[in-house]
C-alpha cells in the first residue's frame, strides 16, 4: 500500500468512499445525499488531501484530508478527516493514513491535532487514534444519532506534535 497526494484522477474512486461511509451513517455527521459539487468542496478544501492506493492494482482504499482546525489564532493546531472503503477495513489503511498525517502536519509546523468529532460507538477509530499517541479529552453527550435512533457521544481527541 502506498499513502500518496491526491490527483485529480482519484476524485471517482474518492467520492464512491465518501459515499459509502455517508450512507453507512455510523461516523459523519454530514448528508448522505450531499450534491457531488458541495461533497467535493468539503473534502478538497484542505491544504492536503491523501490517499492510500493498492500496490497491485492502484485501487483507491482511503483517503484523508488535512490542515488547520480554524483561522487565524486557532490556525496552529492541525485537524484531520478520514474515509476508509468498506472492502479495505482492517488492513491497516487507517493507521498508514493516520501516520501520514501526523507526519504532514508535523513537517508544516502544527503544534497539535484536534479531532473535533469522533463518534463513541466508533471503537476501532477510537483504539486506532489513541495507539497514535491520540488521547480524548472530552465527550459531548449523546451529540451523534446513529442509523438505528441510539445517541451516542462524540469524543474530541488531541495530540501533541513534537
Amino acid at each position: 500500500m502506498v499513502i500518496r497526494d491526491f490527483a485529480e484522477d482519484d476524485w471517482p474512486a474518492v467520492r464512491e468512499i465518501i459515499r459509502e461511509v455517508l450512507v453507512e451513517g455510523e461516523t459523519y455527521c454530514a448528508p448522505a445525499d450531499w450534491p457531488d459539487d458541495e461533497l467535493r468542496a468539503f473534502w478538497l478544501s484542505d491544504p492536503h488531501t491523501l490517499v492510500a492506493v493498492s500496490d497491485g492494482d492502484g485501487r483507491v482504499l482511503g483517503t484523508a484530508h488535512c490542515g488547520p482546525n480554524r483561522p487565524a489564532q486557532g490556525s496552529h493546531v492541525g485537524t484531520v478527516s478520514f474515509m476508509v472503503s468498506s472492502a479495505a477495513r482492517g488492513l491497516g489503511v487507517g493507521r498508514l493514513l493516520g501516520a501520514a498525517v501526523v507526519e504532514r502536519l508535523t513537517a508544516d509546523g502544527f503544534a497539535s491535532i484536534q479531532f473535533n468529532a469522533v463518534v463513541e460507538s466508533n471503537t476501532a477509530a477510537v483504539s486506532l487514534w489513541q495507539s497514535l499517541g491520540f488521547s480524548v479529552i472530552g465527550t459531548v453527550p449523546g451529540a451523534f444519532r446513529r442509523p438505528s435512533g441510539e445517541f451516542v457521544g462524540l469524543h474530541v481527541m488531541h495530540r501533541p506534535l513534537p
